[in-house]
């Protein structure tokens, strides 16, 4: 069977690459550099996604505990487990005992991954494990565990591990429309025909049904992630909860410096993605609430922003979620939304659809 794969972010590239162990004969079409856009614009993070908890994604939670365990034996020069602590505060936005059987809960998901448990820790021991945490009603933290990733190094990888199992990789090929009944893939002069069509290709999916004259069940809302970094080198994670919001900041160690993020604003333009004054502001605003010495911008070293496509049903917008979506439309198959740390996990779920 021939396959083409369309998109070369994570998803994409796992997808050739399961597509291509399974041994299909596959062909991975990105319109720019693999790796350059959204997949390399993530928090850095291999995790569960604790907050969804409080969504109810249990199923989504698990797999995603699971999947992290995978790429830390897969790639481990390229990835680490990180403990990160969740402050708690007399009054905070959630009351300890929530938190805490959150944390359990991961934990429980997380049975047999090799990770460590959450812990409690006192204020004391925070204020020696994360020095310039502010203390005035500091009740101490929880801990729990995640893991750290090079996210563009480790894209690279897993890209290189599909061109060795017999994925043809064409870069700086954008495709400019698909045929879902031919299976006809036309980029810029040439057409091709495959067997099987993967539209994979994140934020920009909808663009390319809409120049294929495709309709599809879905939409996409995207929604913008900045994040900034700043001096300061850290050996573990901080999970600040944001006053009168059910959001979280993290704070994260980035080599030599620390990385703070991520915002969640609506993106209309998959093309121009760039963190706004306000979004800066709001990161710097939050990191001063809770760090006893201060930032401006001054201090900001770099800043980045990335796009998370969330998939909504056209009938009932307010369904957005996390979860992947695949829909299959003759020899056509897109997919929508998708989480980096999962992305095994969907492309194994995209052949098994391709073969029904």
């Amino acid at each position: 069977m021939k396959v083409a794969v369309i998109g070369g972010g994570i998803n994409g590239v796992m997808t050739a690459w399961a597509f291509a162990r399974s041994g299909e004969a596959v062909d991975l079409y990105e319109k720019g550099q693999l790796m350059s856009a959204t997949s390399r614009s993530s928090s850095k993070m291999l995790h569960g996604g604790l907050r969804y908890l409080e969504h109810g994604h249990l199923r989504l939670v698990r797999e995603a505990l699971q999947e992290r365990s995978w790429w830390i034996r897969q790639a481990p020069q390229l990835t680490r487990p990180l403990e990160l602590l969740i402050p708690i505060y007399r009054n905070g936005e959630r009351a300890k005992w929530l938190v805490g059987a959150g944390i359990r809960l991961y934990d429980l998901l997380a049975t047999g991954s090799g990770f460590p448990r959450g812990r409690w820790y006192s204020a004391d021991a925070v204020a020696e494990r994360f020095p310039g945490l502010k203390r005035d009603q500091l009740l101490g933290a929880y801990a729990y565990w995640d893991a750290r990733m090079d996210d563009y190094q480790l894209g690279l990888w897993a890209a290189e591990r599909a061109r060795e199992s017999g994925t043809r990789i064409h870069e700086w090929t954008p495709v400019l429309k698909v045929d879902p009944a031919t299976g006809e893939v036309s980029t810029d002069g040439s057409e091709a025909c495959y067997d099987r069509v993967v539209n994979v290709a994140g934020p920009w999916a909808e663009r390319l049904l809409a120049r294929s004259g495709v309709t599809s069940a879905y939409r996409l809302e995207l929604i913008r992630g900045s994040h900034i970094v700043v001096p300061g080198k850290r050996e573990q994670g901080c999970v600040l909860q944001v006053p009168g919001e059910k959001r979280i900041l993290f704070v994260l160690p980035h080599g030599e410096n620390t990385l703070l993020g991520t915002t969640e604003v609506s993106q209309a333009d998959p093309d121009h993605c760039a963190p706004s004054n306000e979004e800066i502001d709001y990161l710097i605003a939050n990191y001063n609430r809770c760090f006893s010495r201060g930032m401006s911008r001054q201090d900001i070293i770099s800043s980045f922003a990335g796009i998370r496509p969330i998939v909504a049903s056209k009938s009932d917008f307010s369904s957005a979620s996390r979860e992947s979506v695949i829909e299959r439309q003759g020899r056509l198959i897109n997919v929508f939304g998708g989480k980096w740390t999962t992305s095994r996990a969907l492309a194994a779920a995209i052949v098994m659809k391709s073969r029904h």
